[in-house]
């Protein structure tokens, strides 16, 4: 190796190594927070259900 020269990441790769980091850190936030938002509403909407399913039940039972 020539005296003066450097093995170590040039200024190019080191911008490019912190810009992929952080675009795979925004991804991985997107990709969770639509999880974490799906797994929500699935939550909300069998609440919602069980609700309307109590209410019906009981309903329907305290005519008998």
């Amino acid at each position: 190796m020539a005296e003066g020269e450097s093995s170590g990441l040039k200024l190019l790769d080191a911008v490019l190594l912190v810009g992929g980091a952080v675009i795979a850190v925004v991804v991985a936030f997107a990709i969770l927070s639509s999880i974490v938002g799906l797994i929500w509403f699935l939550i909300k909407a069998v609440v919602v259900v069980a609700i309307i399913g109590a209410l019906g039940w009981f309903l329907l039972h305290r005519r008998a």
